[in-house]
């Protein structure tokens, strides 16, 4: 009551004669109406509601301006009739009301509309505001005041409420298409605006007929210039606002404004600038079906980005004196005419331009043919704003280079890459024209050009290095250069020196250094910071390596130190100053070290302190460890006992990137001044980083492990810190070798351990090796050891053999030995691990001298557990690489003779073979004899029934191949035409297991061979079609430029594996229910992976839009396993070609949603729950990917489906952590 009360009393004074007392009053009742419990009664909403209105018409302008700020507010807190009625009287007061009124009437409208948030009010504000709105804007009488006013609350409604109100589109549409041909400028402009708004809910039939009307007018010849004007901005807004839904009318559309382009009148810029942006519109937003008009706008781009009717261009191309240039260019730029408008339609093209370049990936090297050269060329442009988009394009042809030839090494003549390559020198020469012009804004265009140049094509400047260093110098050293030229300069600078060899910097290093020191100088710290990372690669150039010496650097270190100093002494600066500041210093150590032994005492005291301090302590850390690893083995006694001290101290801090820097450091510190740090330190070390070592942070543990061994082989170290290791580090080694996750380079560092161990005396060979048999034991809390753990543990046990000698080796084997005669030993671990031991012991070492080694371990072929049998056969295989000509003859008689053994013992020869396409030197040792032999084996089995020997089969083959290819080539190829489907796929996977990542004799005959193999896509045999898709795969993973020209005809066979076929789904009956088998759905998520490879290697090959749809879509709702890799698929064509995507937006909409609700069974189990747990955050990544590409907020579907995640908390919930990852 007390409340209502104290309003009454505010809305009486409201309306006093006072204006004072008047904006007080609104003034407190803007602040009654924010507070949250603020509630009116009926009567209370009535007074409310008229006083405000009232108000808004206040003689005084700051009354009403309040007035408006309580609707806001207001609207919250009354009931929906009360809106509706202040609604309809504001728009009365619009359309009739006094003139001096109607601003404010509209302002106070479009509060209201912008506050709304029920559907249930807007669709009632809806009902009664559009038909007056709409009456406004069509009523003969009214004034292009009032129908502008209408429209522009018409366009706020639309936004925020347009997919409410369908019974209306089609009088709405009509009303504003008739608005096209207003006579006012300001009325047609605001009626494009509301028809693209309208266009986005409006469904087919109504596009189609907006659309129709537009082009009746452009064909209509006696249409007024700026009628046809309108019509064409009309068509590139529709395309903006409905995106791929326009694609059906671009036959209609692209030849008519290609036409009024090229025939436009002299002074009709403006035409011609609407037609190339509608263009570009289309080339973004239907990249599919504007394919085949791409070649008519590239031409049309081109030529208009040229067009300059007023002005004739007499500039020499050659001239080589500068100086006479440089007046030619001033004179140049005298030229302006006020009316002259003919830069917008250069603008247009070039942006129209860059639309094709960043759309089409397809085109990339024709556009090196045509429209490089010409970009070129307009680097000269006059007009400073066109200069930096045409600047811009040519940076995207840059970038879309990078993008589409990622991984690609060899470099044809039709290769995007080749062709930029020849265009360098002209790029250069255009450039530094511009570099020499006055404005700052198109030397920092000039520099970017460059910039991107170096990151696609690292050495493609070496010849030019010399005419690039006065712009370089000019952009640093003049005075009326800005922070921005100069960090774009600094920046090229560095990613050059960086990309190119030092020698060609080295005629110009006292232009360089002095520009580059005078930079470090400068007052805006991010000059500052950028000038000493790029001193940091001058300082790698002056001195590029300690042999030989091509340059004298010493007169250059004095003034470099100087400066590195002057920046690293000074505490108050920029943390990214300082950290800058201490990795230069670092490196200027490390390589002049020899020359500043003077100035050492000054400034490493310097570095030390700042690994006191939090902010810079990482970055010091990282600094000594530079400056340890310099083979000048740089004095630091002054300081080295207090930073070994240090750094022993940081083991324990919680930083995790501190801690493994630390590590790195001591280990290079110990390796390089082992001598001068003493074994009482070595110790503290160890007890601190015995802590480090575990499995949760596998990569600690092996630069802990590494820092370890380093200590105990230094001739230094004393029995102390052995007896540290052994009491201190060899518990935690003991237990990380039972984890399941060791593996790679803490695993290597882990064996590297224990031989070091054995020749630090103080641990006896027995003594370890009787450890880490007995760690295999199956501990009473966790149960059973992984089988990782047991390689582990067997090639640990290796290592140490080997480590410790031949006598104690052979001591060790026959106790293995003995484990596996001894029938009673009931432990099938132990003989598991015994087996294991021998393999890797016999791998690295020959064990002929053992008499009937070999029949020792194939009687355990014959053991009833899987493990023992699989793990005699990799012992048995490896036994044999140690000694082949003994031991390969018996694998491959008992191959002939042993038809039950015969999947094992082919697992042997598979780790034979393996083991030798590795390594060079066995290669020599495999050759002919047993080739043929092992050949004649392996074709026996190529159609064996069994998976699991086809698959081994596959892999020996493809690893011979990699021996003999010449040989093996053709013998596969044979096998292509097999009538057997098995022998068929057999030969394809073979082919996928020799495609291996480094490059190898086998490539040149693969080239010419490999579409053989490819094309059995085609096969009347799914599981053939599979192997020649994995074997796609792999070729796009490891080789790209084997399949790029085969690309054009496989690709349309590969999406047409990904379709669902009807005739591979069968149902089986198992009595009480039936069950549906999908025996295509191993090949479709085969397809589809290979195609998510293909966008990472072979981009401009790919066409995305005709993969999109339908094949991508069907898959986003096919079967759990295809959706997975589907979903990846999109996020990376969100990333890489967002325009293909856009284009298709709305069909992609509901698959997801489809995904994203979708519930288990009531009845489901633990494992059903959790995959579709996973499917769903998989969904989220792939929506949120898509929520990153700019423009999505066309698409009215995916708004709403981003409004569902937002409002359905487990989903939000989801999407949060899912985006945050």
């Amino acid at each position: 009551m007390m409340a209502n009360m104290n309003i009454n009393t505010i809305l009486e004074k409201m309306t006093g004669k006072d204006k004072d007392y008047r904006y007080m009053a609104t003034s407190d009742l803007l602040n009654e109406l924010n507070k949250e419990g603020f509630k009116a009664d009926a009567d209370l909403e009535m007074k409310l509601s008229s006083t405000v209105l009232q108000q808004l018409e206040d003689a005084a302008g700051d009354v009403s301006g309040l007035a408006v700020k309580c609707l806001a507010p207001l609207v919250k807190k009354v009931s929906e009739d009360r809106i509706l009625e202040m609604t309809n009287k504001l728009c009365d007061k619009l359309l009739n009301g006094k003139d001096q009124h109607r601003d404010i009437a509209s302002i106070a409208l479009k509060t209201i509309i912008s506050e709304v948030t029920t559907t249930t009010l807007a669709q009632r504000i809806l009902l009664a505001l559009a038909p007056e709105l709409i009456k406004g804007v069509t009523s003969p009488g009214r004034s292009t005041e009032i129908k502008c006013e209408c429209l522009d609350i018409l366009c706020d409604v639309l936004h925020r409420f347009g997919n409410l109100i369908t019974k209306d589109h089609e009088e709405m549409l009509k009303a504003l298409l008739s608005q096209l041909t207003s006579n006012q400028a300001s009325v047609r402009k605001k009626s494009i605006s509301c028809i693209a708004l309208l266009a986005s809910n409006l469904s087919d039939d109504l596009l189609a007929k907006a659309t129709s009307e537009v082009v009746y007018f452009l064909n209509n010849k006696s249409t007024k210039p700026e009628i046809t004007r309108t019509n064409i901005q009309m068509i590139g807004a529709l395309s903006r606002s409905v995106g791929y839904r326009f694609a059906p009318y671009l036959g209609e559309t692209v030849p008519l404004l290609i036409n009024y382009c090229t025939n436009a009148s002299e002074t009709d810029e403006e035409l011609r600038e609407c037609s190339l942006q509608a263009l570009e519109s289309f080339l973004l937003r239907c990249p599919r079906d504007i394919s085949s008009y791409c070649e008519d706008i590239l031409n049309l781009s081109l030529e208009y980005m040229s067009y300059d009717p007023n002005f004739t261009d007499n500039m020499e191309e050659d001239t080589d004196n500068e100086g006479h240039e440089e007046e030619d260019d001033d004179s140049a730029n005298e030229y302006t005419d006020d009316e002259d408008a003919s830069w917008k339609v250069r603008r247009a093209a070039a942006k129209c331009l860059s639309a094709i370049i960043v759309s089409r990936p397809e085109m990339l090297s024709k556009m090196y043919l045509e429209a490089c050269p010409k970009l070129i060329e307009r680097f000269r442009e006059r007009e400073e704003n066109v200069k930096m988009d045409v600047f811009n394009t040519f940076i995207e042809l840059l970038r879309q280079t990078g993008n589409v030839t990622k991984g690609q090494i060899d470099i044809n003549e039709s290769s995007p890459r080749w062709l930029l390559n020849q265009e360098v020198p002209k790029i250069i020469k255009s450039v530094n024209r511009q570099l020499r012009e006055k404005s700052v804004k198109t030397k920092v265009g000039g520099f970017s050009v460059l910039k991107e140049l170096v990151v696609v094509l690292p050495d493609c400047l070496a010849e030019h290095i010399g005419s690039l260093v006065s712009g370089i110098e000019k952009a640093l050293n003049d005075k009326s250069s800005t922070s921005n030229l100069k960090i774009e300069a600094l920046v090229f600078t560095r990613l050059v020196m960086a990309s190119h060899t030092p020698s060609v910097f080295h005629p110009y290093i006292q232009a360089l250094s002095s520009a580059v020191l005078f930079a470090v100088g400068d007052r805006y710290y991010k000059v500052t910071a950028e000038a000493l990372r790029v001193c940091g690669e001058l300082v790698r150039v002056l001195r590029p390596n300690f042999e030989t010496r091509s340059l004298d650097f010493r007169p250059h270190v004095g003034p470099i130190y100087n400066a590195i100093l002057a920046r690293l002494a000074n505490q108050d600066q920029d943390q990214e100053v300082k950290e800058c500041a201490i990795s230069c210093m670092s490196l200027a150590i490390s390589t002049f070290g020899d020359s500043l032994q003077r100035e050492l005492p000054a400034c490493l005291p310097i570095l030390v302190d700042r690994m006191g301090n939090e902010i810079t302590r990482l970055t010091a850390v990282k600094a000594f460890a530079v400056i340890a690893n310099s083979p000048l083995r740089v004095d630091l006694s002054c300081v080295l006992e207090q930073v070994v001290s240090e750094l022993t101290g940081f083991l324990r801090k919680a930083n995790r990137a501190l801690r493994q820097a630390t590590l790195g450091t001591l280990n290079s510190l110990v390796v390089t001044y082992g001598d001068k740090i003493g074994s009482s330190s070595y110790e503290i070390i160890i007890i601190e980083l015995s802590a480090l070592i575990s499995d949760t942070d596998l990569h600690m543990t092996a630069l802990a492990l590494e820092l370890c061994c380093t200590m105990m082989t230094d001739r230094n170290s004393s029995q102390n810190v052995g007896l540290t290791v052994r009491y201190k580090v060899l518990p935690q080694a003991l237990i990380l070798i039972r984890s399941s996750l060791l593996q790679g380079q803490a695993l290597q560092a882990l064996q590297r351990f224990f031989a070091s161990l054995v020749h630090s005396a103080n641990t006896s060979f027995d003594a370890l090796l009787d450890s880490l048999l007995s760690s295999s034991k199956p501990s009473p809390q966790s149960g059973g050891l992984a089988k990782q753990a047991l390689f582990s543990i067997a090639q640990c046990v290796a290592v140490l053999c080997l480590a410790a000698g031949d006598q104690k080796c052979a001591s060790t084997v026959e106790m293995l030995k003995g484990i596996l005669k001894d029938d009673s030993s009931t432990s099938s671990a132990k003989q598991h691990l015994a087996l294991l031991c021998l393999g890797e012991i016999g791998r690295r070492k020959d064990l002929s001298m053992h008499q009937h080694i070999e029949n020792i371990v194939i009687e355990s072929f014959q053991s009833p557990f899987e493990e023992i049998k699989s793990a005699a056969s990799y012992a048995l295989g490896n036994i044999a690489v140690g000694n082949l000509s003994k031991y390969l003859p018996f694998i491959l008689d008992q191959i002939d003779n042993q038809q039950k053994k015969q999947y094992l013992l082919l697992h042997s020869l598979k780790e034979v073979i393996a083991r030798q396409s590795i390594d060079q030197a066995g290669q020599g040792e495999l050759q002919d004899s047993y080739i043929e032999k092992i050949l004649a084996l392996l074709f026996n089995h190529c159609e064996s029934d069994e998976e699991g020997v086809r698959n081994v089969v596959a892999e020996c083959l493809g690893k011979i191949a990699l021996i003999e290819p010449k040989k093996l080539i053709p013998a596969l190829k044979e096998r292509t035409t097999s009538p057997t489907a098995f022998t068929r796929a057999t030969v394809v996977i073979a082919v996928k297991y020799a495609i291996v990542e480094r490059p190898e004799k086998i490539d040149e005959f693969l080239h010419s061979e490999i579409s053989t193999f490819l094309m059995l896509i085609k096969d009347n045999d799914r599981h053939v079609r599979r192997a020649a898709v994995l074997a796609l795969s792999t070729a796009a993973h490891n080789k790209p430029n084997l399949i790029k020209g085969l690309l054009p005809e496989l690709l349309p066979l590969l999406y047409d594996q990904t379709v669902v076929k009807q005739e591979l789904i069968r149902t089986v009956d198992l009595g009480p229910f039936k069950h549906v088998v999908d025996d295509g759905l191993e090949l479709r998520k085969a397809a589809f992976e290979c195609v998510d490879t293909l966008l990472d290697s072979c981009l401009d090959q790919v066409n995305p839009s005709s993969f999109i749809v339908p094949h991508l879509i069907s898959g986003l709702s096919d079967h759990y396993d295809v959706k997975m890799p589907c979903h990846l698929i999109l996020s990376k064509l969100a990333d890489k070609c967002p325009a293909a995507v856009l284009a298709v937006l709305d069909s992609l909409v509901n698959p997801l949603e489809k995904t994203i609700s979708h519930k288990p069974k009531t009845d489901a189990v633990k494992q059903e729950v959790d995959r579709n747990e996973d499917m769903i955050r998989s969904a989220l990544r792939a929506i949120a990917s898509l929520s990153r590409i700019s423009g999505g907020d066309c698409s009215l579907q995916f708004k709403a489906l981003m409004n569902k995640i937002a409002s359905t908390a487990p989903l939000a919930e989801k999407y949060i952590s899912v985006r945050c990852e």
